[in-house]
């Protein structure tokens, strides 16, 4: 996704179902989503936060915010790409994510790049 309000900033998840850490009879359905942000403009940035919305197929929204990604808050090159894996559980066995994070310029501007939105799905057949 790409667009002016992204400042030349790729976001690309991949989510997956991980079953052996689910717990489908209560209702515990574990994803993890793997993570590359690619920086296409002329100068390094650094990723500050996250803000999070995961919604189950019941339309319940959780929000997830903090500071940087797990454990850090990274500054990505021009024309480099910084990827990273995490986990979230919902209570259904599909929902979607999507989000921002803020990034920082080295000349101290700040803005938002928009996370898309992407699917959790549980596959209907399981090893």
């Amino acid at each position: 996704m790409k667009d002016k309000n992204n400042n030349h900033i790729l976001v690309n998840v991949t989510p997956n179902f991980i079953e052996k850490n689910s717990m489908i009879e209560f209702n515990k359905f574990v994803f993890a989503y793997e993570v590359e942000i690619k920086n296409d403009s002329l100068q390094p940035i650094q990723l500050i936060s996250r803000h999070w919305i995961i919604e189950n197929s019941k339309f319940e929204k959780f929000e997830v915010k903090g500071e940087g990604v797990i454990g850090e808050q990274p500054t990505i090159p021009p024309g480099e790409v910084y990827s990273y894996s995490s986990f979230t559980e919902i209570s259904t066995p599909s929902g979607f994510m999507w989000g921002s994070y803020q990034m920082l310029t080295e000349s101290e501007i700040s803005f938002s790049v928009e996370i898309p939105k992407f699917e959790l799905n549980m596959p209907r057949t399981l090893h």
